[in-house]
């Protein structure tokens, strides 16, 4: 009888473990978020006819931008050139964009939540001031949510909001 009651026990045991591993693993499954591609694409301004002295590369690399493209550049040198990919990069999710002639595309959006104080002086009416500010803001109160928020920047109103709206953007 004791043997029975123990083999009840263990089996009990052995479901409860069972069902916590299942649980855990439903959980974890939901949680899961695929990373961001990494998006390589000829520069504004250029067709496919055109002779590609540069490329655009953006996503989950350190530094997102324009590099130059020489004859015999691989994938892996180029993401390389951006600073490598960011441990949110999803690899398999690498997209190569060629334009055909006559599509445009808009100019490189600078995102308020990853740029340095280099990058954010290049928008129109930000100074040295106004983007070391932008970054102190960032690092004091967290990535930015939207664009709006900007305004929350001492030193930047609707106006300059305004002005550069076009070329800014937030990244999560």
């Amino acid at each position: 009888m004791a043997t029975g009651k123990r083999s009840h026990i263990w089996t009990l045991l052995i479901l409860l473990l069972v069902a916590i591993i299942v649980t855990g693993g439903v959980v974890a499954w939901s949680r899961y978020s695929p990373g961001e591609p990494i998006v390589i694409q000829s520069p504004p301004g250029t067709s496919t006819n055109e002779n590609l002295n540069s490329i655009y590369i953006a996503g989950a690399v350190a530094a997102p931008g324009l590099y130059p493209l020489r004859q015999g550049d691989s994938l892996p040198s180029l993401i390389g050139a951006a600073g490598g990919p960011t441990s949110e990069a999803d690899l398999g999710r690498l997209r190569l964009y060629v334009p055909p002639a006559g599509e445009g595309t808009g100019p490189q959006k600078i995102d308020l939540n990853r740029a340095d104080v280099w990058l954010l002086k290049a928008l129109d009416g930000v100074g040295d001031a106004l983007a070391e500010r932008i970054v102190a803001y960032r690092q004091q109160n967290g990535p930015f949510r939207n664009i709006n928020e900007l305004t929350r920047v001492p030193g930047i109103g609707p106006a300059v909001l305004e002005k550069i709206k076009d070329r800014i953007t937030v990244s999560e």
